[in-house]
C-alpha cells in the first residue's frame, strides 16, 4: 500500500521559510553577533539566502578558524533575541493540524539548531510529533527515512533534494529564497504558494488514484 494512504501517514516539515518567518530574528541575531564581535555583517543580505546551515553564512564574514566559536555564540544569543520576534508563517498550524485530521503524523526536519528549533515551536504552540535539526538538503534524507515520511514539504531546493533522496514526494512553497521556477527545476513534485494552500493539496492527493 502506498504510505499516502496508509494509517501510518507522516508528513515532514522544513522550519525556516516554511513553518515560521525567521527572518526578523535570524537579522536580530546577526545584529547582535556583529556588535558582539566587532565584525561586519549585512544581515540584510544573510536573510535573503535562509536554508543552509548556519557555518555556511558566518563564511561569508568570518575566518574558517573562528567559525565554529562564531557559530556557539550565535547560538548561545539566539534564543533571547530571535524566538519572540519570530511569527508563524501563513497556515503552518492548520497543515499541521491537517495532517493530523489525516490520521498522519507531523515531523520537522530543519537545519537549525535542534535545541532552537523546538524552542520557535513551542513559543508558537505548533506541536509537531518530532522534531529533528542539524540536517540540510540530502542529509535531511536520513531522518525522513527513519520515521517513514512519504512526503516532505520545504521552500529550499535543498529541501527538494533532501525529500528526492529519500523518495518522498516533494511539496515545495515559494515563501523562501527559491522561486517557483527554482523549485520546480530542481524537482519539486508540486508548489504551493504557501502552506494555505496545503489542506487543500494534502486532500486532494491523498484521494487521487494510486495514491
Amino acid at each position: 500500500m502506498d504510505r499516502m494512504t496508509s494509517r501510518m501517514l507522516t508528513v515532514g516539515f522544513d522550519l525556516d521559510m516554511t513553518l515560521i518567518d525567521s527572518r526578523p530574528g535570524i537579522h536580530a541575531c546577526y545584529e547582535a553577533l556583529a556588535a558582539r564581535t566587532g565584525a561586519h555583517i549585512d544581515a540584510d543580505l544573510a536573510i535573503t539566502r535562509l536554508g543552509p546551515p548556519l557555518a555556511d553564512e558566518l563564511a561569508h564574514w568570518f575566518p574558517a578558524a573562528e567559525i565554529p566559536a562564531m557559530a556557539d555564540l550565535y547560538r548561545e544569543m539566539y534564543p533571547a533575541i530571535a524566538i519572540a520576534a519570530t511569527p508563524a508563517m501563513p497556515g503552518a498550524p492548520e497543515a499541521i493540524a491537517a495532517v493530523r485530521a489525516a490520521g498522519g503524523r507531523a515531523i520537522v526536519v530543519t537545519a537549525k539548531y535542534e535545541p532552537n528549533a523546538k524552542l520557535h515551536l513551542e513559543h508558537l504552540g505548533i506541536e509537531p510529533d518530532v522534531v529533528v535539526g542539524d540536517l540540510w538538503a540530502e542529509a535531511k534524507a536520513d531522518a525522513l527515512r527513519e520515521h517513514g515520511a512519504s512526503v516532505y514539504v520545504g521552500d529550499h531546493t535543498g529541501d527538494v533534494r533532501g525529500a528526492r533522496t529519500a523518495q518522498a514526494y516533494s511539496v515545495a512553497v515559494a515563501t523562501g529564497p527559491c522561486d517557483e521556477r527554482e523549485l520546480r527545476e530542481a524537482g519539486a513534485d508540486v508548489v504551493l504558494a504557501d502552506l494555505t494552500a496545503f489542506p487543500a493539496w494534502l486532500a486532494t492527493h491523498r484521494g487521487a488514484p494510486g495514491r
